[in-house]
């Protein structure tokens, strides 16, 4: 349904919908403290106060709340998180822009996009990694805190006609952000990563930065982009370093740089063919490209390929998760207690991990299996001292009950160490 007596044509049903994805995403509560539980006691009435202020052009976006998180790789990284009204107002416009843009963007384009995973990415890399000898690895140095405003608006409204969409887009590029100490930081540039339509901004402001560049510059060089990680598959060292050289220089015209440690070229054949290399391995979406073992499909032989496993980062991430779920001191939980809280978490990993390479997730599984003999250990007093026994005990679940625990459904690496 909609009126005319509002200055944009905006629907209600619109609203609605963007609400629902909304609701399916979760997160936490913005600048106002509302959670999406509060926002839902009048949600009859909160959805119509941002149809009527964004058909009216009076929707102006609160501040976004910082909210820093750890990186994989060490330090933080600062998300800026929306209030719930907030983000149900980007999810109307993402709505209204994403058909538009997706027409738009490149096949190698795989960040944050429909029908797109990163386990499609990993999967064309691997592939590419058979043909090509070389690649160059690079990272965009604070991608989405540097997008510059005026060249971002420029390739907008190249692509947006919506009026209002163009309206409340500029408005959210210029919301300030609130730090967790109080203060409020006014942004100039940048698009904080945390907003619902941040990424697809992103995405089109890499389009033109590097997509359709490299396209046009190297029409005949295969590359993969997730939002600020990509991958330049060459032929030799010499190209690899010529693209790099020039796509610096191209990232500068954007107001943009490489990360100086995250950039690098990369030997990605196996070593037997003589020559040493400097790099041999790179990371990409949490999975470590290097030279392994590989069994032969057809003769069972194993041979010497470049292929991707889940990343030490990634493995260290996990412990960290299951570490600070402090199930070693919890006695007071059963055992079935511990598998509810954990499985959902570890099923996770092995759908994303467990791709390629299923074989590198074992010492995941070994150190859940060590965590959970010094909670019997600790519960139970006929284990006190005598970690063995526990692990003995523990085995004897797992034969018994094989599908209490994600883990143990891994194969060897399920059992204990």
């Amino acid at each position: 349904m909609t009126t005319s007596s509002k200055p944009f044509n905006i629907d209600k049903q619109g609203v609605y919908e963007a609400y629902l994805r909304v609701r399916s995403n979760g997160g936490a509560a913005g600048v106002d403290g509302t959670t999406l539980d509060e926002f839902e006691t009048d949600l009859k009435g909160n959805l119509y106060k941002i149809w009527n202020r964004m058909s009216s052009g009076a929707y102006f976006p609160p501040p976004v709340r910082a909210v820093p998180i750890p990186k994989k790789s060490g330090g933080q990284r600062v998300l800026g998180v929306p209030t719930v009204a907030d983000r149900v107002a980007q999810t109307v416009v993402k709505q209204v822009i994403e058909p538009l843009l997706e027409t738009v963007f490149l096949a190698n384009s795989y960040g944050y996009r429909p029908d797109r995973s990163a386990l499609d990415a990993v999967g064309v890399t691997r592939e590419r990694c058979w043909k090509y000898d070389w690649v160059l690895e690079f990272d965009i140095k604070g991608l989405f805190d540097n997008i510059d405003h005026e060249l971002l608006l420029r390739a907008v409204r190249k692509h947006v006609t919506c009026a209002w969409a163009l309206l409340y887009i500029e408005r959210w590029l210029t919301a300030p952000m609130l730090q967790e100490d109080g203060t409020m930081v006014e942004r100039s540039r940048g698009t904080p990563q945390g907003g619902v339509v941040s990424p697809i901004l992103a995405n089109l402001f890499m389009h033109y930065a590097f997509d359709a560049w490299m396209a046009r510059r190297f029409p005949d060089l295969p590359w993969c982009r997730y939002a600020d990680d990509g991958l330049v598959h060459c032929r030799s060292e010499t190209e690899a370093q010529t693209v790099r050289e020039a796509l610096a220089a191209r990232l500068a015209e954007c107001r943009l740089e490489l990360h100086p440690m995250k950039t690098k070229v990369v030997y990605c054949k196996d070593q037997r063919r003589g020559g040493e290399y400097e790099t041999v391995s790179f990371d990409f979406l949490g999975y470590c490209f290097r030279p392994r073992s590989v069994k032969g499909a057809r003769s069972q032989k194993l041979f010497c390929g470049f292929t991707p496993a889940v990343s030490k980062p990634a493995l260290n991430a996990m412990r960290a998760t299951i570490r600070d779920l402090n199930i070693r001191t919890r006695t007071e939980v059963t055992l079935d207690d511990i598998a509810r809280e954990l499985n959902p978490k570890v099923r996770g990993w092995i759908a994303y991990y467990g791709r390629y390479t299923r074989s590198a997730l074992y010492p995941m599984a070994r150190y859940i299996n060590q965590t959970l003999a010094v909670w019997l250990k600790r519960k139970y007093k006929r284990f006190h001292r005598r970690l063995g026994r526990a692990r003995l005990f523990l085995e004897k679940i797992a034969r018994e009950n094989r599908r209490l625990f994600v883990h143990w459904q891994l194969g060897d690496g399920g059992e204990l160490a």
